[in-house]
């Protein structure tokens, strides 16, 4: 098993190598531009599976075109959509789940991965901890955003700041929720008195804003904290 394991950690190391290391940005660009039509594109692909071939051994190299054919596929598809984290995202998605199926298909048996596919569909506590974590995202934020409506209506040009609270509630939300999870309950302590220097500092912000955050941040926390506990109670 630790040969498996170390194959498929090679490529994940060559994924990462090609697609942020070796991959100069004028590549990029160019393909942005040009798309399927760009050299670099294909350059890029080459790299990519050569790098894979050589990590997983000669023997492995159908992995190793179906990585780089797979790879030009993606890439160009990404050169279409704007730059926003989703399609980055997405992106990144795609590449593992080659590297993660071509994986499971040569290393894993047949009847195994159907035992595996089986308990994954009626593990209750992973599809639980999966709905929690959803939640805890947009879910979430809009639920916290319509109950600090009163608070964001009197301030000015709330969409901005609302904007720009979107992330910072879902990794808040997050991070709670693994704190929560471990039993690290200080830990959260110290992410709230770490946020409330960082973010509640500024002397000339009007009284509005100021409730406005405070009331935000704790009903972020809050959320957290219950959603952690419900399914501390519901899993362990």
């Amino acid at each position: 098993m630790v040969i498996e394991q170390t194959w498929l950690l090679k490529l994940i190391i060559a994924h990462l190598l090609t697609d942020f290391v070796l991959q100069p940005k004028s590549w990029i660009d160019d393909r942005n531009r040009k798309h399927f039509g760009s050299g670099k594109l294909y350059l890029h692909g080459l790299v990519t599976g050569a790098v894979a071939l050589l990590f997983a051994g000669l023997r492995y190299w159908p992995v190793a075109v179906i990585i780089l054919v797979t790879h030009i596929l993606i890439d160009g598809w990404k050169s279409y959509q704007r730059e926003a984290i989703g399609y980055f995202i997405v992106d990144q998605v795609l590449h593992l789940a080659v590297i993660i199926i071509s994986w499971y298909v040569l290393f894993i048996p047949k009847d195994q991965a159907i035992e595996v596919y089986k308990k994954l569909t009626i593990d209750s506590h992973l599809w639980a901890l999966t709905a929690a974590v959803l939640f805890l995202t947009t879910p979430a934020g809009i639920l916290i955003g319509q109950l600090t409506r009163r608070w964001r209506e009197k301030i000015s040009n709330p969409e901005s700041l609302a904007n720009a609270g979107k992330w910072i509630g879902i990794i808040e939300r997050m991070i709670v929720f693994i704190f929560v999870l471990v039993g690290q309950y200080a830990a959260i302590s110290l992410l709230i008195a770490a946020k409330g220097i960082i973010r509640f500092n500024e002397k000339d912000r009007p009284e509005e804003k100021t409730e406005y955050l405070v009331i935000g941040t704790l009903m972020s926390i809050g959320i957290a904290l219950i959603t952690g506990e419900i399914i501390n109670r519901a899993i362990f």
